[in-house]
């Protein structure tokens, strides 16, 4: 009598986890974050001096916080597309249906359990983990802070043209929080937010993508995730 013997055969399915609009968005709110760190850090300490001269010619600090202004308002922009895309688009739909994990008591224990190297990764539904998810929802919230803050510091140089448009529809939160010394404050300490936000996450993908080789890192940047499919 011979032995019947079957062969498992393990084939990857691609699938399409990110739109485009989305990839492209995310590498726009990166690098301006980047650029906003950098400026916003020299006009608070303002570590570079130019020679001085009696000719008005060296504009080092106003052309820091133009730039500044510039990636402030591309972030503002780009933050209420993206929130647009996450609610509305069909190509979201796997980051939209990743909340449904975070429901999932078993799969908060089974994700720890990952990151602690005790489990295996659980069947996931979406494009997120419930950590990731929440972590993601916690940075939406960070940008939120900084964009406030940012407007109101704005208009309170700039208090023609946009700016008084600005400070009618946004003084409210001057006042809520306290003054402009505290607006000042808040903008400063979510600025570190973001300083410690950008390692841990830039670890986290780099983790993933090592220990589970299946589109990880360059899935926002192709938008496909692999997924195995076996096959006997």
């Amino acid at each position: 009598m011979k032995n019947s013997v079957h062969l498992v055969k393990k084939d990857f399915e691609a699938y399409k986890e990110f739109s485009g609009l989305t990839r492209i968005f995310h590498w726009i709110r990166a690098f301006g974050i980047f650029g906003l760190m950098f400026t916003g850090f020299y006009i608070a300490y303002p570590f570079l001096q130019a020679e001085t001269t009696s000719m008005p010619v060296h504009f080092l600090q106003a052309y820091i916080r133009s730039w500044h202004l510039f990636l402030g308002f591309a972030l503002i922009g780009v933050s209420i597309f993206r929130l647009y895309l996450f609610i509305f688009d069909r190509g979201s739909h796997p980051e939209r249906i990743s909340f449904s994990a975070c429901l999932s008591p078993k799969i908060w224990i089974d994700q720890i359990k990952v990151y602690l190297f005790l489990g295996k990764h659980p069947h996931i539904k979406g494009a997120y983990n419930p950590l990731q998810f929440i972590t993601y929802f916690a940075l939406a919230v960070l940008v939120l802070i900084i964009s406030l803050t940012g407007v109101v510091l704005y208009y309170n140089v700039y208090h023609n043209g946009l700016g008084s448009l600005l400070q009618t529809s946004f003084k409210w939160f001057e006042v809520m929080c306290g003054g402009l010394a505290n607006i000042r404050l808040i903008h400063h300490i979510a600025t570190w937010g973001f300083v410690l936000f950008i390692p841990v996450h830039i670890y986290m993908v780099v983790w993933n993508s090592l220990r589970y080789p299946n589109g990880g890192a360059d899935a926002m940047i192709s938008g496909i995730r692999y997924k195995k499919d076996l096959k006997i």
